[in-house]
């Protein structure tokens, strides 16, 4: 960034793209400080490394001075913060982070990845391919990525990546992030009712895509999957508040012996990620990178190195009988892309499929029901609930019967403890498996280290 070093507070500093933002400022040269009531890692360790981490947990107001030029407020903070009510006081420029990313790319061309599944992946291939072809751009993405140090830059380059979020804004803004960044180029990689807690009915989730749609300007680009139905239905309803759309499918691909392969001009091209919502996220991202003027045959030569984003269907190990992945997996939608997507690629394996009900939608009763069948590709299912998790969320527990009947699964397993789950996993006979651990939690702290080693030897 180019202009002279600011003082910059961020209440929430520990979030997991917070840290990023906070990690970026700071490389930048401006002073930077923050705050939070938990820490964990990896981004507990790499603010520390920077000197950015506080000396304790929790909030302190006297950090929040008159010569504090802005405030950077994360979601995990509440609207009584001390230190947001002493910023407010002051009269402080308070951003959200979503404002913040907006600020910073004002004269930058922005590019809006959105949906409720996917957008991770083409954030990371379109990062992936600018990065192999050596081109100068920005970017803000909510998985690590290899090759990138960071998960999120600002600089002076022409133009930005943003991975764009439908969740809220920040405790004071119940809008969703995406709608902040108002894009030049937009996409939906596709809609499925997520987050019950801010949006109780489908029709208020699907309502904020809308409001996405209606800010691409005219002389801008909205990029969509046309395979999915609630955006396809969405989109042609909108047809007249702008002008340009693009559709796109699922590329041609064919799965041989547990590799994939894209069939471009009849010939066959072997990559490393898989399953059909990958090939729909590997269009979207080749269409994206084509408005801004990247040829095909420049993607695809970069595309054969793509190995996939952190948490995203990553190989945790594996030999010649066994693969074992981990995957941020919890919304119903995502769930059954990442199962369909393991079996397809491994038909004649057995597929054990554990997943941790985590979020405050996957644990409510009312929510539940939303998971039917987003386990039918898997040969065993099994659910891990945390207590504590639970407890935290002011819901109500719900046993094994209860989960049995949502899912539509009668031989479903529930463990509520994650002793008994990693013996259970570890006594399995893994000969001709694969075992698939989906969660945006960390199962309770089971060492997936030691599992998958276990496993694999």
């Amino acid at each position: 960034m180019s202009q002279p070093p600011q003082k910059i507070h961020f209440i929430a500093i520990g979030g997991s793209i917070m840290h990023a933002l906070a990690i970026c400022l700071h490389d930048a040269g401006h002073i930077v400080s923050g705050s939070d009531d938990h820490f964990h890692d990896p981004s507990k360790s790499k603010l520390k490394q920077r000197g950015l981490l506080p000396e304790y947990e929790g909030w302190n107001s006297n950090m929040i001075t008159e010569d504090v030029d802005s405030v950077i407020l994360g979601m995990h903070a509440k609207r009584d913060n001390p230190e947001l009510l002493k910023a407010q006081e002051l009269g402080l420029k308070i951003y959200s982070f979503p404002e913040f990313i907006y600020e910073a790319s004002k004269d930058k061309t922005r590019v809006v990845v959105a949906g409720s599944h996917g957008k991770t992946t083409v954030t990371s291939i379109l990062m992936h391919v600018l990065k192999e072809l050596d081109w100068d751009f920005d970017y803000m993405v909510g998985a690590q990525l290899k090759g990138f140090e960071n998960m999120v830059k600002i600089s002076n380059a022409p133009f930005i990546i943003i991975e764009g979020d439908e969740y809220t804004t920040s405790p004071s803004d119940n809008r969703p992030k995406f709608l902040h960044y108002h894009h030049h180029i937009g996409s939906i990689t596709g809609i499925a009712w997520d987050h019950y807690n801010v949006y109780p009915e489908v029709e208020d989730y699907n309502k904020q895509f809308e409001h996405f749609i209606e800010l691409t300007p005219k002389d801008g680009l909205l990029i969509y999957c046309e395979e999915d139905q609630e955006t396809r239905e969405l989109v042609s309803s909108k047809f007249d508040h702008f002008k340009p759309t693009l559709p796109y499918k699922a590329h041609d691909h064919v799965v041989r012996n547990g590799q994939s392969y894209l069939i471009i001009d009849g010939k066959e091209v072997a990559i490393n990620i898989f399953g059909y919502h990958n090939m729909q996220n590997l269009n979207c991202a080749r269409n994206i990178l084509k408005s801004i003027g990247v040829t095909d045959d420049q993607f695809y030569q970069a595309i054969s190195s793509f190995e996939g984003a952190s948490r995203r269907l990553q190989v945790l190990g594996q030999n010649n009988q066994t693969v074992i992945y981990s995957d941020f997996a919890h919304a119903p939608s995502k769930l059954k892309a990442t199962t369909s997507a393991v079996k397809q690629q491994f038909p004649n394996r057995f597929l054990v499929a554990c997943m941790e009900l985590h979020t405050f939608s996957s644990l409510n009763k009312a929510f539940i029901d939303q998971y039917e069948g987003t386990l039918d590709s898997c040969d065993e299912a099994i659910v891990y609930i945390n207590p504590n998790t639970v407890s935290k969320k002011g819901l109500a527990s719900m046993d094994q019967n209860e989960l049995r009947e949502a899912f539509k699964r009668n031989d479903l397993t529930l463990f509520n403890e994650v002793d008994e789950l990693e013996a259970y996993l570890k006594g399995l006979n893994w000969t001709n498996k694969n075992l698939i651990m989906m969660s945006s939690g960390d199962f309770g702290g089971i060492s997936l280290n030691s599992l998958v080693e276990l496993i694999i030897k």
